[in-house]
């Protein structure tokens, strides 16, 4: 069932968990992630990031991913991942999308509260959610900029606790992704995550948080983010990374490599690897769909 990113992260909020929010730029991805959703018993979000256009345009993958999630059992929110058009955000709210997010870390202050009034004012009149982003990771979903790395290496901008309240207010926006300590891609060495700046956010609006960036980070830190406020967390990297591993090792052992059965094979590995997170991410909380 369609489920709005506001009423999802509400859940979320309700039951002290993180919803994990799962790129799906391939169908195998996408039935992984609603599949074990409804094994679980747990919500997730399901993204298609402007990023991966060349991958699968939304004009394709916009309307399977809506598709799946109105036959689901589980509550699924369809949302745009990292938009940086607004032209293009429209395009999927004609689609169908309930969650939305306008990324407009990259830009001036000024220009990214202006133009996530806008977002806000666009997503609203299709009762969407937006999610928006203040500080930066530096790198880019899209991989404009370095991808992976440490935070420091990737230039990363943590948000500001005090700016917290002025930014959502000025934005409208309904969700906040924040930056403490992550990076976009495969991350060099150990994680150090600033749980201070994430607990003076939390201290200073009762907005959901959101958490990009998660390779690399441990099952524990995790916990103490979402404990810490977080509500949403974007999953991607790991998981395309277990499903290619998984291709990778079933081609050793093909006489004919077939490409069915390394759909098969992603799929399967993609149900495992989400199957650990989302039970991460749950917190504790006890099957709630």
């Amino acid at each position: 069932m369609l489920v709005n990113l506001r009423d999802i992260t509400a859940i979320a909020e309700q039951n002290n968990m993180a919803i994990g929010a799962f790129n799906s730029p391939s169908l195998e991805s996408a039935r992984a992630a609603i599949d074990t959703a409804e094994k679980l018993g747990y919500p997730v979000v399901i993204d298609h990031a402007q990023g991966h256009e060349e991958i699968t345009p939304l004009d394709v993958m916009g309307p399977v991913l809506i598709a799946l999630a109105e036959r689901s059992t589980a509550p699924v929110c369809v949302h745009l991942d990292h938009c940086e058009d607004l032209s293009y955000m429209r395009r999927a709210l004609e689609m169908g999308f309930n969650g939305a997010m306008f990324d407009g870390s990259f830009l001036p202050y000024e220009r990214n509260c202006e133009l996530g009034h806008r977002a806000a004012e666009m997503c609203h009149s299709f009762d969407c959610g937006l999610e928006c982003e203040l500080g930066s990771m530096g790198s880019r979903e899209a991989g404009a900029k370095v991808e992976g790395g440490t935070a420091e290496e990737a230039g990363a901008i943590y948000t500001d606790p005090d700016q917290a309240n002025e930014f959502i207010a000025a934005t409208g926006c309904d969700i906040l992704a924040v930056s403490f300590g992550t990076v976009h891609g495969l991350y060099k060495g150990e994680p150090h995550l600033s749980f201070d700046v994430l607990n003076q956010i939390r201290e200073r609006t009762l907005t959901p948080l959101v958490m990009h960036g998660g390779s690399g980070v441990s099952d524990e830190d995790y916990a103490k983010a979402i404990d810490a406020g977080i509500r949403k967390i974007n999953y991607f990297t790991y998981g395309s990374k277990a499903a290619g591993e998984a291709v990778a090792a079933d081609l050793k052992n093909e006489e004919v490599p077939y490409y069915h059965k390394m759909t098969m094979t992603a799929y399967d590995a993609f149900c495992k690897d989400y199957e650990h997170v989302m039970k991460v991410f749950a917190n504790g909380a006890k099957p709630i769909a």
